[in-house]
């Protein structure tokens, strides 16, 4: 019996052609970890609501750390900070007016003061005790002697009032009213580093090198607190977000390298893992069967060398796994 060779017809053979060659295009699709390329966005708020007097940069300028991109309006907060001076220069004059003690012509008045009350009590406790004895004859009423006490029992008390006043000079500042005055200094103080704070953050500056990429208010227009005036790309090169299917998670560590394709270029880059997540995306995986399982994917980034710091943002970019 002579055996034969069965051949497929050369049109039947392209079909099978066509799906092994889908097979390995599909195959090496699934090996990619599909993303774009990203910059650390970082957004400059207002601290206060004022009206935007100043965009010296605009949008797509390289800038440095420093660089001044927005003003606000500092009238209103730069008298706030002339009254918090104020209050910090008499806070101080106080407190050095306690630490100095009484001056030496204050003593001398009070000196005086108690020897005036020391003469008028003395007067009175004469005038006292002459009626008292004119009252036995009786040539002056009850009523004169009654009053004549009086002058005398208020001439004393003001003679104790004058003599506690010099006893206090001579024994200086308390230790209390120090330590209480310098508290009221160090709050006056604390009020002004506040206030200079604030007045700072009206004039706003870029906070690390990178891109000036957006500018949400007009010039003229009152910025409400807590809102961004001004969306910073930061970072010399970009690093590519991508998304990792789950069968690949287990190959991938922090500080790996891997091979990154850009659309619109035909060489590659080396990039190595700066961040991948623990946790998957979607679906949590004690909620997925076995087939569901291996659609979960892992948020990476895949940070670039400097030959790409020209690449722009948002490009799509594909990270092949290991």
């Amino acid at each position: 019996m002579r055996s034969s060779t069965y051949r497929l017809p050369t049109l039947m053979l392209i079909p099978v052609l066509s799906a092994l060659q889908a097979g390995c295009d599909l195959g090496e699709q699934q090996r990619l970890a599909l993303g774009t390329l990203e910059r650390d966005r970082v957004a400059l708020t207002a601290t206060v609501d004022e009206v935007l007097v100043d965009l010296p940069v605009a949008r797509g300028t390289k800038v440095v750390k420093g660089t001044v991109l927005a003003r606000l309006d500092d009238r209103q907060q730069r008298a706030q900070v002339d009254r918090s001076k104020a209050d910090v220069a008499k806070a101080e004059a106080n407190l050095r007016e306690l630490q100095n003690g009484p001056r030496a012509e204050e003593i001398a008045a009070a000196r005086a003061q108690v020897a005036g009350a020391e003469a008028a009590l003395r007067e009175a406790a004469i005038t006292y005790e002459r009626n008292l004895e004119l009252r036995k004859s009786n040539s002056v009423s009850q009523a004169e002697v009654d009053k004549t006490l009086a002058l005398r029992d208020s001439a004393e008390a003001s003679l104790d009032a004058d003599q506690q006043n010099l006893d206090e000079l001579l024994a200086g500042t308390r230790v209390e009213d120090i330590q209480q005055a310098e508290a009221e200094l160090a709050a006056a103080k604390a009020e002004l580093a506040y206030q200079q704070a604030l007045l700072s953050d009206l004039t706003i500056a870029a906070t690390r090198d990178g891109v000036l990429d957006n500018l949400p208010w007009n010039l003229g227009e009152r910025v409400t607190a807590g809102s961004p005036v001004v969306i910073l790309l930061a970072g010399s090169q970009p690093y590519v977000r991508v998304y990792v299917p789950e069968p690949f998670r287990v190959r991938i560590n922090q500080g790996d390298s891997l091979t990154v394709q850009v659309d619109g270029l035909e060489q590659t880059f080396t990039g190595k893992v700066r961040w991948i997540s623990s946790e998957p995306s979607f679906t949590p995986y004690y909620g997925l069967n076995e087939s569901d399982r291996s659609r979960l994917v892992y948020v990476a980034e895949v940070e670039l060398p400097a030959s790409a710091a020209d690449l722009p943002n948002g490009v799509p970019a594909q990270v092949l796994m290991p």
